[in-house]
């Protein structure tokens, strides 16, 4: 997860503006040091054997997650992939689905 505990900074020429909950101090505070639970209330649950790290960003180092990319796009194009990368995905609050 990405999060910038002092001012809710993101790399925005990547990922566009940050999100109004990424802003929130409560947020902030809480994701670096309770980051499932964090999850948990944005929607995201994750198994108990999936590491989660947050990662403080700053004005000096930018960080975006490399989400997982779903079984089942193996063959799809850069072009493909991309149309289903989200802004939550790269921050690290969400996983990439496949909508059929």
């Amino acid at each position: 997860m990405v999060v910038c505990t002092q001012c809710s900074c993101t790399a925005w020429p990547v990922l566009g503006l940050p999100p109004d909950w990424y802003k929130l101090p409560e947020y902030r505070a809480r994701v670096a040091c309770e980051p499932r639970p964090v999850l948990r209330q944005l929607g995201l649950e994750l198994p108990s054997d999936i590491r989660i790290r947050a990662w403080d960003t700053t004005a000096e180092t930018r960080y975006v997650v490399l989400p997982m990319q779903p079984a089942s796009t193996e063959a799809w194009s850069e072009d493909q992939l991309r149309e289903i990368v989200t802004r939550e995905a790269m921050i690290g609050v969400a996983v990439v689905d496949v909508v059929d």
